[in-house]
């Protein structure tokens, strides 16, 4: 059964009118809280989401730089959406339920915002809108202004390429601090770990590219220093 089904049918609780409160409440184990995981990038990222009426297979496609969308997994993957999308609530009950499931600051709000970001970004633009929405999420999943510039400086594409905040450091840290930030993040990324975390097989994947952003990051401050 495809994580996509699965959502589905733990979403069938909406049609009683109950919300995705109560679909989040019955998630509480894996693997019911990796299908709770990938709820919670859905709702948000449907909150994000500027049209309005049914989502298009286009819009859907989105959603294939955070999860793998099988061929015939399309309708279900739109249904999601649309279902979290009408859903009365506001993201900032969703974020504030999702940060309760997890707990504040906790590494798996870090890699839902991951999702969050790649959702906003998939089109190429980042809108104030969208900066201003992730970050209240943030705030309220406990994670702190450092964070959310790391997170600024791997996804966006206008950000001015700051090596600093990819790894969420000062201009001024000593180097053995930069070193440590950097070997914390490819750990923290490595895709063991993240499935240890009883994340979904399709959001592991958002290790590749944050591994190479933080590579990437300390080469430039490693060599820059050594010069």
């Amino acid at each position: 059964m495809s994580v996509w089904t699965r959502i589905t049918e733990a979403l069938s609780v909406l049609a009683k009118g109950d919300g995705l409160a109560a679909v989040f409440d019955r998630l509480r184990t894996p693997p019911e809280r990796s299908v709770a995981f990938t709820i919670a990038v859905i709702a948000l990222g449907a909150k994000m989401a500027k049209a309005d009426g049914r989502v298009t297979r286009d819009e859907v496609t989105a959603f294939r730089k955070v999860f793998t969308i099988q061929p015939g997994e399309e309708a279900n993957a739109a249904r999601v959406f649309n279902l979290a999308r009408q859903d009365v609530a506001g993201f900032e009950a969703y974020a504030r339920k999702i940060a309760g499931m997890f707990g504040a600051g906790d590494e798996v709000l870090i890699d839902l915002m991951e999702g969050l970001f790649c959702i906003a970004t998939a089109d190429g633009e980042y809108h104030d809108a969208e900066d201003a929405f992730l970050r209240r999420v943030a705030e309220i999943f406990g994670l702190g202004e450092r964070c959310f510039r790391s997170l600024v400086g791997r996804h966006v594409p206008d950000a001015p390429p700051d090596p600093y905040a990819v790894l969420g450091v000062d201009h001024g840290a000593a180097l053995d601090e930069v070193r440590a930030a950097w070997r914390a993040a490819v750990r923290e990324t490595h895709p063991d770990r993240m499935a240890a975390r009883g994340l979904p097989e399709e959001a592991v994947k958002l290790a590749e590219a944050r591994l190479i952003a933080v590579n990437r990051a300390w080469e430039e401050i490693s060599h820059a220093r050594a010069a």
